[in-house]
């Protein structure tokens, strides 16, 4: 039987997929062992060895929505993600995992016309972009293989994340401008943090180290 006077765990909605890779020993020098998560197993629910934090295994779209809610303490989440969905949380760490820059993109040398149609899986950082520019474009929203758009002529322009750019080339495109530069970040439902900041504060600290080069032993 669990003692009622210890503290509940802090739960973290983390994403499938490969930033976990670079999540868990990040979290490791945060003086978290993470490592389950790792496991090739489909539970959804995990728990740091100590038992300290719970783990939800979560669609990255997902994550915010736990955490807004309140069925997450904390999130890591994609800066693309809380930019295009525009969740209202707080955002105590940049996590510096995950890097990439959403771009705009078109077919190597093409002219793009005065009210361009743009393909994107962003359709409101898309939307939100152009406008600050003063440029009137017709927003598409294509769910994958955005890099196909101009190729076979549906956009003049697409909107996506890249990391080396290798995907676009191999496709005939080229960046034309940046629209940000995209990491993950830890987040939080703002209410919930100052309720229980004396419990999630420790986490959140020993990440921050973690970042600025130190080592926490838990």
């Amino acid at each position: 039987m669990s003692n009622p006077a210890e503290p509940r765990p802090i739960t973290l909605a983390v994403p499938k997929g490969r930033i976990l890779k670079v999540l868990v020993p990040l979290l490791g020098k945060a003086g978290i062992s993470a490592e389950g998560l790792l496991g090739d197993d489909r539970r959804l629910v995990r728990e740091s060895d100590d038992g300290r934090v719970r783990f939800l295994l979560l669609k990255p779209d997902d994550v915010p929505t736990y955490v807004e809610y309140g069925s997450a303490d904390l999130g890591v989440v994609g800066r693309d993600t809380l930019l295009e969905r525009n969740y209202e949380l707080y955002q105590p760490v940049d996590l510096q995992v995950g890097k990439c820059r959403m771009v705009v993109a078109a077919r190597i040398g093409s002219r793009i016309p005065q009210v361009p149609r743009v393909a994107t899986k962003y359709p409101r950082i898309a939307q939100k972009y152009f406008a600050s520019r003063g440029v009137q474009a017709e927003v598409i929203l294509v769910q994958g293989s955005v890099e196909l758009a101009p190729v076979t002529g549906l956009a003049d322009l697409i909107v996506d994340l890249v990391e080396t750019g290798s995907t676009l080339r191999e496709n005939g495109l080229e960046e034309r401008e940046t629209v940000c530069s995209i990491s993950s970040l830890l987040v939080a439902n703002r209410a919930l943090f100052k309720l229980h900041h004396e419990r999630i504060a420790p986490l959140v600290d020993g990440l921050r180290q973690a970042i600025n080069g130190g080592v926490r032993n838990g």
